[in-house]
């Protein structure tokens, strides 16, 4: 299995002959290194409905005929948009050709906006995501700030890569994250939703390197790894 990371919280999935992409924030995303228009991918996985996670979803799922699991009203939103889509919600799992989908808590917010109708959207409970496929857990965690459950989600999965964010003000800063990787127990973990915005400036190798165990690893930009 590949995995890679492409900025903000894009992430990467090769998995059991799947592309598999975690919030596509391409277009205007100018930490990333990919394309919306020439990204090919079979499954969009969404952890919630804010613009810099939904990104370039519609677009996406609709040129490559991808499947779209997010979210239950998040789903639904857009699934009216002509979008195939899967719902789930908090707790609930489902079972793939391409792996196990599940979601957790995530404590942040949930909404799509329209600037120019200054409209907001509610797309429901802000999530994370457990993948598991080839015998590999993959969690990301979308936004969230620091929660004591993270330690449930640690004990009851065998997570060998997760993924965090890190930029504060929106999300957990670096010293929370530290916390989560120390109680999510997972053997790996790369830092995410840094750097893209001056609010969210951070330093991911920093953080990497304070976790113990070597087990933090500060991806760059279309770095990937195996597991």
């Amino acid at each position: 299995m590949k995995v890679s990371y492409h900025g903000h919280s894009v992430v990467f999935v090769e998995a059991k002959g799947k592309k598999i992409i975690f919030d596509p924030f391409i277009t205007g995303n100018g930490t990333t290194d990919l394309k919306a228009d020439e990204v090919e991918v079979d499954v969009i996985l969404l952890t919630h409905g804010h613009n810099d996670h939904v990104g370039d979803t519609v677009a996406l799922a609709k040129r490559n005929d991808a499947l779209v699991i997010a979210p239950f009203e998040l789903a639904a939103y857009l699934g009216w948009q002509g979008v195939n889509t899967h719902p789930l919600h908090i707790g609930g799992a489902h079972e793939f050709d391409f792996g196990t989908v599940k979601l957790t808590q995530a404590f942040h917010g949930s909404s799509f906006t329209i600037e120019e109708e200054q409209k907001i959207i509610y797309t429901g409970m802000p999530a994370g995501i457990l993948l598991t496929t080839e015998g590999k857990t993959i969690f990301h965690a979308g936004d969230t700030a620091l929660f004591g459950d993270m330690k449930v989600i640690g004990e009851r999965n065998t997570i060998d890569l997760a993924f965090l964010p890190i930029g504060d003000n929106f999300t957990m800063g670096p010293d929370d994250a530290a916390v989560a990787a120390e109680w999510l127990q997972a053997k790996r973990v790369v830092p995410i939703h840094y750097n893209t915005f001056p609010l969210i400036k951070q330093d991911g190798k920093q953080f990497a390197e304070q976790l113990p165990g070597k087990k933090g690893l500060a991806l760059g930009v279309g770095e990937s790894i195996e597991l």
